[in-house]
């Protein structure tokens, strides 16, 4: 009898294991590590960065039928920026490591299950007619690939694109699922994802470009989007001096979204967590608040916090729905208690 390989969750990653029983099933996924992290079902949503064509897998790289080929790089993910283009870099590999150990910790793990809750019911009422597993789960700026593993653990017949600048990020979200592919990319680009290929896309504490995000998306698709409210991680702003909250972020995100979506429903998440002093550094440090603050400063004032401090995680999740077209109006169900996100279709 064949042994096939498997995987198991170890941390924030999954770890490969062998089985004895036989091969089966549609999603294969290759070995974390040199060329492991793009998968053949993954790579037929892609499209060439140069000339938009479809892409296959060549061995150790992807390739277009005009002979366009982009190696995989040996942490397992794939680079798909324009010749000659220039890309911000992303998170650094300290941001990284720091956002890495505080989500392997456990500490948004109830953002990540409210997630996969409501992507596994945004993608069944998506399903509806269609052939299962049918479209991927695209998430943009998905650094390390935790909210994304999250949500196929929900979703068993689909795959994974963890789409991100920082090769930092993409090296851990090629090892983060075995159903992920991971790729390098801009958001505010032109995605290399074929029009319609995803069923799910999702932004959670990203950047969101709504044109880009509508053509991915198929018509019966939805966009589940992750923003803080005004009082996420309030204690700490002061102590620590993190950056606010916008204010104004609801109305910029309408206006981002608004031309390409209709909003199906929204709640809110909150809970309190009760964080240590190296959890507090690390989430300060994995955040954009890192990009402002002096490293030497941000310990001294950890260490004049308490044992623990209240923290507050305060999110608002909203699920989108492709606009509707003329005449049509979406009723909206919001609400912060449990249930199902979804109302209207």
């Amino acid at each position: 009898m064949a042994r096939r390989a498997g995987y198991r969750r170890v941390g924030g990653t999954f770890t490969r294991f062998s089985t004895g029983r036989r091969a089966t099933g549609r999603v294969t996924a290759g070995r974390a590590g040199e060329h492991g992290g793009v998968l053949d079902e993954v790579v037929t949503y892609l499209t060439c960065a140069h000339c938009r064509a479809g892409l296959a897998r060549a061995g150790g790289s992807v390739r277009c039928r005009a002979g366009h080929v982009f190696d995989i790089a040996r942490q397992g993910y794939v680079s798909l920026i324009p010749a000659g283009a220039r890309i911000p870099g992303g998170d650094t590999a300290a941001m990284v490591a720091a956002r890495a150990d505080f989500l392997a910790a456990g500490h948004f793990a109830s953002l990540a299950a409210e997630l996969g809750r409501a992507a596994a019911d945004a993608a069944g009422r998506a399903g509806r007619g269609g052939p299962p597993g049918a479209g991927c789960v695209v998430d943009v700026g998905a650094g390390t690939g935790y909210y994304l593993a999250a949500v196929l653990d929900r979703l068993p017949n689909r795959v994974g694109l963890a789409l991100d600048a920082s090769r930092f990020s993409l090296r851990r979200a090629a090892r983060a699922h075995p159903r992920i592919g991971a790729v390098r990319c801009d958001a505010w680009r032109r995605l290399p994802v074929a029009d319609g290929a995803a069923a799910l896309a999702l932004s959670v504490f990203a950047p969101r470009n709504g044109a880009e995000l509508r053509r991915v998306l198929s018509p019966a698709g939805r966009l589940l989007v992750v923003t803080p409210m005004n009082d996420h991680l309030a204690e700490l702003v002061g102590p620590l001096n993190l950056l606010t909250v916008d204010q104004r972020k609801p109305e910029r995100l309408a206006a981002t979204l608004s031309p390409h979506f209709g909003l199906a429903a929204r709640r809110e998440h909150r809970t309190v967590l009760p964080l240590d002093r190296k959890a507090v550094a690390a989430l300060a440090a994995m955040g954009p608040s890192s990009w402002h603050t002096d490293g030497p400063a941000l310990a001294e004032a950890v260490a004049r916090l308490g044992e623990r401090t209240p923290v507050t995680l305060a999110v608002m999740l909203s699920v989108y729905r492709p606009s509707p077209g003329p005449g049509r109006r979406a009723r909206v169900r919001s609400g912060s208690g449990a249930g199902s996100l979804l109302d209207a279709q």
